[in-house]
């Protein structure tokens, strides 16, 4: 029988692809510095489940991630203190050789399988470094009370989240903040996620009040298939005052985006000052920005097979500075 290939062993020519990449890397994100910032970011890695454990994908088989991909994506996360992780899968095939290949300084956060047909047999997984921040201690998933009491109606929001919301707090360099990721169901047409935006937004709000005393950070990342800045989705995902990244205005969030009719799917938002008892974020975005992996990985690829490969969506990423101790 042949043998099976090592994620953890892989050939010059890989490892050649990953140090340009890596490259690339260094000039696109900076550099993490002790106890002076913090690096977050958010991906939607399409379809992250299975994995062909191959360094190169036969023609024809399926899926069409292979080990080389991994590395790939490997090199990005690392980049970063926590990444939010959406689409991941009931399939863990990738996502423990991910782990693997980014080594035993990285964990991971996630939740089971939301079931039904809306759910997409999909999870939310916060990846860290261990070195750089740890959990502080919460992890929930969001769900909502369907009553006129507790503010969401059944006309506003007939059923739960089709992906449950998840909720983990960290803590860094003194800094305790809680990081609210979510990847908002599709619909068959835009005005279909207005009702899941509006709840998320309401219970959001209301929750940061509730955490008000205890001065942490709070901050909403994923996918929320928001199609523009003005739109009833937008409109919708901010009506209580949660406040899109600056740093991320203007650009196009997934690869098949045409100049001129971007969509702005994936958010990091926070509440800002002026808003009574919600927590205002403690630490500065002082950067921001996104990866954009297709000039250096595509090759001969179509754009389609290439977002089976890594992802359809770019990953975006803030850095913040963290106040003096």
């Amino acid at each position: 029988m042949p043998v099976e290939a090592d994620v953890l062993a892989p050939p010059q020519k890989v490892t050649a692809q990953v140090a340009r990449w890596e490259a690339v890397l260094d000039d696109a994100v900076p550099a993490k510095s002790e106890n002076s910032n913090l690096l977050v970011a958010t991906w939607n890695l399409r379809a992250f489940g299975d994995l062909t454990k191959a360094w190169q994908t036969p023609e024809g088989a399926s899926p069409k991630r292979n080990f080389t991909d991994v590395h790939l994506i490997a090199a990005v996360i690392r980049r970063f203190d926590v990444v939010a992780v959406q689409e991941a899968r009931g399939n863990l095939r990738a996502l423990r050789h991910l782990l693997k290949v980014l080594g035993e300084d990285w964990a991971f956060i996630l939740t089971d399988v939301t079931k039904g047909d809306a759910g997409n047999n999909e999870r939310l997984a916060f990846l860290f470094d261990t070195r750089r921040v740890k959990p502080s201690g919460l992890a929930c998933e969001l769900v909502v009370p369907i009553e006129e009491n507790a503010g969401v109606s059944a006309g506003q929001l007939r059923r739960q989240f089709a992906r449950t919301p998840y909720a983990v707090s960290f803590l860094s360099s003194g800094q305790t903040y809680t990081l609210v990721t979510l990847h908002v169901d599709y619909g068959d047409q835009a005005g279909d996620r207005v009702p899941e935006l509006k709840a998320i937004a309401q219970w959001l709000a209301g929750w940061a009040e509730q955490e008000f005393g205890w001065d942490h950070n709070l901050i909403a990342l994923g996918d929320f298939n928001i199609d523009r800045a003005g739109d009833p989705l937008f409109e919708a995902f901010t009506s209580t005052g949660l406040t899109p990244a600056p740093q991320l205005n203007g650009l196009s969030r997934t690869i098949f985006d045409k100049p001129g009719a971007e969509h702005f799917y994936d958010q990091i938002a926070w509440f800002t000052k002026g808003q009574k008892h919600r927590p205002v974020l403690n630490l500065e975005a002082v950067a921001g920005g996104r990866i954009d992996f297709v000039p250096e990985l595509r090759g001969e690829r179509t754009l389609n097979e290439l977002s089976w490969h890594l992802s359809d969506h770019y990953p975006l990423w803030l850095e913040f500075a963290v106040p003096a101790a």
